[in-house]
């Protein structure tokens, strides 16, 4: 798999050289590379206690990237997925390390807590004050004797961290870390494993499937189910979260472990927040990854009025979100003037039947044209028509069928709510001002060509430009000589957009030629199929 990397051996020092100089100066690092990696404070004084973690890289923006006031004071940081070296970490320990001691902050993993341990035992014997916590939130296993700790840790960062901007003592420090370490629960799903740079990837997680509860290096969580889709996805994770929550109180913390896109993030957010079950959040963010892990986690922390506090103190770094309430969606009024005027229904059994035959054709072209648009677009065409045909049946009775007056304008008004991308509003355009030529007196055909003038005038599109007017025009050109005439007018249009190899307009416009060449334009393809689906119907009745 191509990585934006250059050389594996310079990964993880060239990637905290990046953070530091986009900083502007509010970090610094030790100067010992390659061996030992530590990012500063640079504003550091030691007359506080001072906060360090650190870990093997691949996880950020933890730890590097949460160094800063009112957090870290150092991050201690070792190779992807590898721990610092006792070196490394006592580096760290002496480099921010007053009178007022440090406290080591370490995940549950046998590395880190044997260097970071002995760092702290060498310290100590330099004559520091150091203290450690070993966080283990991690409840994806029940019978691990010793819990894993993930990204739970963000919680004991952030209130240790408020306690140390403060000015409280290393035991009051060292013991809000410990309370706050007692009630954290974490828990993650993913779709697919990490990738390790310079390493082939491990494909275990099969097709439809996620695994529950795997580690942030990668290891196998307690069991791989089914995947049917968020909302699911986000109940199993919150029935193994439930006996540590008393009840919409939980502080949670929602993580994307790495590759799982922002709009996924909101969609799980969403499905957590319907629960119940949390009264305020952390994020969706990127916290506490696992490389390029599709997947998310979720921690919950029973916090008391001053954790709440803590976490909700504000810190300068950009990688932590900040603490909100969970609120109801607030929902604004539609503004005056926006929804149109709802039209007087009425009934015309024959326009009814023609647009029920239009909206018919185009759900079931949907494949075929969501196949033709993957070539020169991102394969949609067939599912937005389908979509917005699916919508116009269900509103044919609100429609004022028998007056074309009206109704050219309501299917205008229609699509362009239920259609997305251009094309709604392109056919908004082409029915409305349909509809004035025809309350200005046009007949129908005259009314139908100055919606297609106008939707050139506003689009910019003519014959020629690989658009769908490619086949609108000729049909309706040929329209008076009959439906069957306006179809094979529209089916010679459609296809003579396979030879048309730049667009000028639309979609295709931003598509390489070669992508073009023999393939239809979809939305040509569309009104193709349109004319002739209903020449057949009118040829069978």
């Amino acid at each position: 798999m191509a990585q934006f990397i250059n050389a594996k051996e310079n990964l993880v020092t060239e990637a905290i050289d990046g953070l530091l100089a986009a900083a502007g100066g509010a970090l610094s690092r030790l100067d010992g590379y390659p061996h030992i990696k530590v990012v500063c404070r640079a504003d550091w004084d030691k007359s506080r206690v001072a906060l360090i973690s650190g870990g093997g890289s691949g996880h950020e923006p933890a730890h590097a990237g949460f160094v800063g006031p009112g957090m870290l004071t150092a991050a201690v940081c070792g190779e992807v997925f590898a721990s610092p070296s006792v070196d490394a970490v006592l580096a760290g320990i002496l480099a921010v390390t007053g009178e007022a001691g440090c406290l080591l902050i370490v995940k549950n993993y046998t590395g880190d807590r044997l260097n970071f341990g002995l760092a702290a035992e060498r310290a100590r014997a330099l004559g520091r004050k150091v203290e450690m916590v070993v966080v283990d939130d991690d409840i994806a296993l029940p019978d691990l004797p010793q819990p894993r700790g993930v990204a739970g840790t963000l919680f004991v960062h952030k209130v240790a961290g408020a306690q140390a901007e403060q000015g409280k003592d290393l035991a009051t420090v060292t013991a809000a870390a410990k309370q706050v370490i007692g009630k954290i629960v974490s828990i993650g799903m993913s779709l697919d494993t990490c990738t390790i740079p310079g390493s082939p990837k491990e494909e275990r997680i099969a097709a439809g499937k996620a695994e529950l509860g795997l580690g942030i290096h990668g290891e196998p969580g307690v069991q791989q189910v089914a995947f049917v889709d968020a909302r699911s996805a986000v109940t199993m994770v919150t029935e193994r979260l439930a006996p540590h929550l008393t009840g919409g109180t939980a502080v949670a913390l929602v993580n994307n472990l790495g590759s799982t896109t922002p709009l996924e993030m909101s969609v799980l957010t969403h499905a957590l927040t319907e629960t119940g079950a949390i009264g305020h959040i952390i994020g969706p963010a990127a916290m506490m990854t696992s490389l390029d892990m599709h997947g998310f986690s979720i921690s919950v922390l029973e916090a008391d009025a001053a954790e709440q506090d803590a976490l909700a103190a504000p810190v300068p770094m950009a990688a932590w979100p900040g603490l909100h309430q969970v609120v109801p969606v607030p929902v604004m009024p539609m503004p005056d003037g926006l929804t149109p005027i709802a039209p007087i229904a009425s009934h015309n059994d024959r326009a009814r039947g023609t647009i029920e035959k239009v909206a018919d054709l185009l759900i079931a072209a949907e494949p075929k044209l969501n196949e033709l648009d993957a070539k020169s677009g991102d394969g949609d065409t067939g599912a937005t028509l389908a979509t917005a045909a699916r919508a116009l049946k269900g509103g044919l009775d609100r429609m004022p069928l028998a007056d074309l007056t009206q109704l050219f304008p309501a299917l205008g008004n229609e699509l362009s709510q239920t259609m997305g991308g251009s094309s709604g509003v392109i056919l908004a355009i082409f029915f409305n001002a349909t509809g004035d030529a025809c309350a200005n007196g046009a007949s129908i055909h005259a009314a139908l060509q100055e919606g297609l003038a106008r939707v050139s005038e506003v689009g910019g599109a003519q014959v020629g430009d690989r658009t769908m007017i490619d086949a609108l025009s000729p049909a309706l050109t040929a329209l008076p000589d009959g439906i069957t005439a306006a179809a094979k007018a529209a089916r010679q249009g459609a296809d003579h957009t396979a030879h048309i190899h730049r667009a000028k307009a639309g979609r295709a416009a931003y598509v390489p030629e070669e992508n073009l060449k023999g393939h239809n334009d979809p939305g040509a393809e569309a009104v193709a199929l349109l004319f002739e689906g209903l020449a057949r119907e009118m040829a069978e009745g």
